[in-house]
């Protein structure tokens, strides 16, 4: 059952990825959940690179929270996303969810990466 839920995912994703791709303008901001963490990455898919990436395991974050894979954890990780992207000059953000539902810990994580300033 976990298995072809994950590949529903990733089908859900790929469906979503043929018409959205980051550009040196506006990257794309991508997010992975798992069940004790969360990943991020800004990637320029033009040039293939990966601009920015973040995740719950950074000593930042991980220090300041008791457990790294709940809400809390999603917004406090994206709203130091932003920060970081700011610092290089990154401000608008193409966002993708990665197939997920836009629901609990990848909105607040969205929620927290507006706060912190970036526009998408």
């Amino acid at each position: 059952m976990v298995a072809t839920r994950e590949i529903k995912r990733v089908y859900r994703h790929n469906r979503v990825r043929k018409t959205s791709s980051g550009t040196g303008d506006r990257p794309r901001l991508c997010v992975h959940r798992s069940l004790k963490n969360l990943h991020a990455q800004i990637v320029d898919d033009v040039a293939g690179k990966v601009l920015l990436g973040l995740s719950t395991q950074n000593k930042d974050i991980r220090s300041k929270m008791k457990n790294c894979g709940n809400i809390k954890a999603a917004e406090a990780l994206g709203e130091m996303v932003a920060v970081q992207a700011k610092g290089k000059g990154i401000t608008k953000v193409c966002f993708d969810r990665g197939g997920y539902l836009f629901h609990g810990r990848v909105k607040a994580f969205a929620d927290g990466a507006r706060k912190g300033g970036l526009e998408f």
